[in-house]
């Protein structure tokens, strides 16, 4: 057997795709509601062959129930569903040919693993040489084939998750979804097989859809992610387009846990914008489309602070708690002015905390300062 992340060579069978658009999944104007109550709002997308696309929100958000709807286990309302050109949007969920992997990995307990995996293909009527090769190659790709004995109770959980996964790959699905699929591991094996999931997904160039609340994961996996709250996309977009350019309080809270500092926008160039903050300090951003004058809310990311003597950068404050959690270091900073001023969080190098007590100024580079208009965020609403 392979070593875990080693290369196997598979043949590559690229997913079908909408001849006319090159789309492997267009989602369009998709909306469900339940006892009145709207679950997904109008939601509408497009996804390329060979993409990585998740889902991420907080629970209630409509990501599951969009995944649902494109499974076939959950009739939208109205809208439509288009897998690789042909409108599946009725059609039942075993006559869609999606691959689905949960996060229970409901594995057969009287088979094998060699017996669940060739499951699919005996389903579809596949030869016992095809179901042979098929599953051998599946089995090797995933570092599994000395255990294709074995049966699911002799296995441990990343174990079974991998042969989850193996079941959907081995026919070789137009689109895989996965619903949470590591949310039950610890974290070391979650990164473990969230390294192992992207490398089985690029070698084969397979297209997923995958749903997490997890945010680490969603940008360690993804080519793009939409960020869902009340049924809708609040952002569609690479990884790190989400994290540098948020569009909205809500993306820059839940993706980056941006501290939010309330000011007024005092100038806008073609070149920066200047932002009077409520502590008195004058905070440069990248250009934003915010009439002047009007107040606003300047987020920028706990990570993206550094220190600078006091009174050098666009605020003055005292340090109010340092934690260790290993490579980096939390601190929080009281500014000396502003009435009822909420602390700044910064992430810093491990190594290089201040001392509790000490008089800190804080500063940032424009380009990861963004400027809203002054709407509160809420952290706790996931929608």
């Amino acid at each position: 057997m392979p070593e875990l992340g080693t290369k196997v060579d598979l043949p590559v069978m690229p997913p079908p795709t909408d001849t006319c658009t090159g789309k492997a999944l267009s989602v369009r104007a998709l909306r469900k509601t339940y006892a009145g109550v709207t679950a997904v709002d109008e939601v509408s997308m497009e996804i390329a062959g060979g993409e990585f696309v998740t889902f991420l929100g907080s629970s209630g958000s409509g990501k599951t129930t969009t995944l649902m709807m494109i499974a076939g286990f959950c009739d939208p309302d109205s809208g439509s569903i288009v897998v690789g050109g042909r409108d599946v949007t009725r059609l039942a969920p075993q006559k869609r040919g999606l691959g689905f992997v949960f996060q229970q990995y409901l594995l057969f307990p009287h088979m094998t693993v060699w017996e669940n995996v060739a499951f699919p293909l005996q389903l579809r009527g596949a030869s016992k040489a095809e179901q042979r090769r098929r599953v051998g190659e599946t089995l090797e790709m995933a570092g599994l084939s000395a255990l294709a004995r074995r049966r699911p109770r002799e296995l441990s959980g990343g174990q079974q998750q991998r042969v989850a996964l193996c079941r959907a790959l081995v026919y070789r699905p137009p689109v895989i979804l996965m619903d949470e699929p590591l949310g039950a591991l610890d974290k070391k094996l979650r990164d473990q097989l969230q390294t192992e999931i992207k490398r089985i997904q690029q070698e084969l160039g397979l297209t997923v859809i995958y749903v997490t609340h997890d945010q680490e994961e969603a940008l360690v996996l993804s080519d793009r992610i939409a960020v869902m709250r009340d049924g809708r996309i609040d952002q569609f977009d690479t990884p790190q387009e989400l994290f540098e350019r948020p569009r909205t309080p809500f993306v820059a809270d839940f993706l980056g846990a941006a501290n939010f500092l309330p000011g007024r926008l005092e100038e806008q160039t073609a070149e920066r914008t200047l932002v009077r903050l409520d502590t008195g300090g004058l905070l440069t951003a990248r250009p934003q489309a915010v009439a002047d004058g009007a107040r606003v809310r300047a987020a920028v990311q706990p990570g993206r602070l550094v220190l600078c003597p006091p009174d050098d950068g666009f605020c003055t404050g005292t340090v109010e708690t340092v934690t260790y959690v290993g490579t980096l270091v939390r601190v929080t900073v009281r500014p000396v002015s502003g009435a009822d001023t909420e602390v700044v969080r910064l992430e810093l190098p491990a190594g290089r905390a201040p001392a509790l007590g000490e008089r800190v100024g804080l500063a940032a580079d424009p380009a990861n300062v963004s400027v809203f208009p002054d709407v509160v965020p809420d952290p706790e609403h996931g929608g």
